[in-house]
């Protein structure tokens, strides 16, 4: 499976890795922020959009 095939999330999360480890940020870092990532669009996912 290319990346050019790969769905969104996968790109996504490629891009994510490949930044954090260039930048060389702590692996408790990295996931502490994750965290704080994921609470905040589970947030914003529950919020009702406005049409």
């Amino acid at each position: 499976m290319s990346l050019e095939s790969a769905s969104d999330e996968i790109k996504l999360a490629v891009d994510l890795i490949m930044l954090l480890e260039q930048n060389a940020i702590p692996p408790a870092t990295v996931l502490a922020a994750l965290e704080i990532v994921r609470r905040d669009f589970e947030k914003k996912q529950q919020r009702p959009t406005l049409s």
